[in-house]
């Protein structure tokens, strides 16, 4: 945060201010009154199920130096017609007065989080790097990584994430960023947007909102992405597998299911050796690599960073060994496309271990009306690749194409279902556990990793 009274804050916000008090760059906003510290803005936000105002005083008792509210309170407080626009309107403005600050929009319909990770470990060691926190990347999200930011920020990465046309763009327009990165367009959310072409037009809100000057990142994985319009004076730069790609890998393979490449741009060429798991990540890794290049990165930095990035979200692609056992914990989310890349992973992983392949699939939400039709290609896939045993939670679909003769596969209501399963498992078996979010399959993991992976457990028969 910049520096500044309440009153000067109230004003940017189209608010009026009650009380007297300085907001220091320390000061953090928070929407949840437990996380308050000593100086910090408290934000009145109201929800299905609890309204910010009713824990204001909790947040005072724990040091907030003000609220922001839409009713008056008795505490120091901004009143505003609406919290979050209001909130948007300083962001905007703080946005405006870090004029040395490089902001960077990253958007897609898969890898956003991992690609602000890895490029957050490159930008760390060139200054003081702001990030969505986790997957924080909507209305409230950007905004409260904008107002992280200080005189001494240097970056800021934001995620920037839709459920509508038109939320990208409304991002964009408080962000202002000077790179934008498209990494894909696939079929998450689709049930939302309808259709593939409309997921990328609202995509492509974060390219067409870019300034003369700025630098656009655009995936070549696609036939819409690259296709995205840009304003006049806007750079073009192309990651993926063309050699006619700007930023490419070259001699790709895999060691213990993590890739191993050749970072290419324009006529250099560095090693780099992921600690990520997949052959998927390459993407997310020219993506980070094109983004940092464009501001002005070295290439042997960039590839250095790459290479002893480790992974800072949990549930993603997080790969735990013990027991004779090797699990890799996807389930934060899932979508088609993630789907495959997670069992290509499974596949290759078993093969090198020597044992046998378990994939545990939930249900992937939000596929609209060809989810069954998805979730059945998904099945199919299982099949091709060979996978062993496959366990279907909450979803039927998986299996209603299924040749039981070459995959042993089963259907429970539950993952609570699936605990007797686990003394199944033998010495050099991979599992793999992956759903979307809301079915909470990583509760799955985490007993696989309590009853069957633990130092001290029974060895696995």
């Amino acid at each position: 945060m910049i520096e500044m009274s309440i009153r000067q804050m109230a004003e940017i916000m189209q608010g009026s201010s009650h009380g007297e008090v300085f907001v220091t760059s320390e000061a953090i906003f928070q929407f949840d009154s437990r996380q308050i510290n000593p100086g910090d803005i408290f934000l009145a936000l109201k929800g299905e199920k609890a309204d910010g105002h009713d824990f204001i005083s909790d947040a005072m008792t724990r040091g907030a130096a003000l609220s922001l509210v839409d009713r008056p309170v008795s505490t120091p407080h901004i009143l505003v017609d609406n919290v979050l626009h209001a909130l948007a309107k300083l962001a905007t403005y703080v946005r405006k007065e870090l004029k040395d600050l490089k902001v960077v929009g990253i958007t897609g319909s898969q890898g956003k989080t991992t690609t602000k990770d890895l490029l957050l470990s490159i930008l760390m060691a060139e200054g003081e790097t702001i990030a969505s926190l986790s997957s924080f990347n909507n209305e409230l999200g950007v905004p409260l990584t904008l107002l992280r930011c200080t005189t001494k920020s240097k970056y800021a990465i934001l995620e920037m994430g839709a459920r509508n046309s038109g939320d990208i763009a409304a991002l964009a327009a408080i962000a202002n960023p000077d790179v934008g990165a498209v990494l894909k367009v696939g079929n998450a959310h689709i049930g939302q947007f309808g259709s593939q072409e409309m997921i990328a037009k609202t995509k492509g809100e974060l390219i067409a909102g870019l300034k003369s000057g700025a630098v656009a990142v655009l995936g070549t994985y696609d036939s819409f992405t690259p296709k995205m319009e840009s304003a006049q004076g806007v750079k073009r730069v192309t990651f993926g597998d063309s050699p006619k790609c700007d930023v490419r890998a070259a001699d790709i393979e895999a060691r213990g299911g993590f890739a191993f490449f050749d970072l290419v741009i324009g006529n250099e060429r560095q090693a780099v050796g992921l600690q990520i798991l997949g052959l998927h990540q390459v993407s997310n890794a020219l993506a980070a690599a094109a983004i940092a290049n464009a501001l002005n990165v070295s290439v042997s930095r960039i590839a250095t960073a790459l290479s002893n990035h480790q992974s800072l979200s949990k549930w993603r692609m997080e790969l735990t060994e013990a027991n004779g056992l090797t699990l890799i914990n996807d389930s934060y989310n899932a979508n088609p496309e993630s789907m495959e890349a997670a069992l290509n992973v499974l596949a290759l992983l078993t093969q090198e271990k020597g044992g046998r392949s378990w994939a545990f699939l939930g249900l992937m939400h939000e596929l609209g009306d060809d989810s069954d039709q998805m979730h059945e290609d998904i099945g199919k896939k299982v099949q091709n690749l060979g996978i062993d045993y496959l366990v279907a939670i909450n979803s039927k679909a998986y299996l209603s194409k299924f040749d039981s003769s070459t995959t042993s596969a089963r259907y429970l209501s539950s993952w609570q279902e699936s605990l007797d399963i686990f003394k199944e498992f033998n010495p050099g078996d991979v599992i793999l556990v992956k759903a979307s979010r809301a079915e909470g399959l990583d509760e799955l993991a985490s007993e696989i990793k309590a009853r069957v992976m633990s130092e001290g457990k029974e060895e696995v028969k």
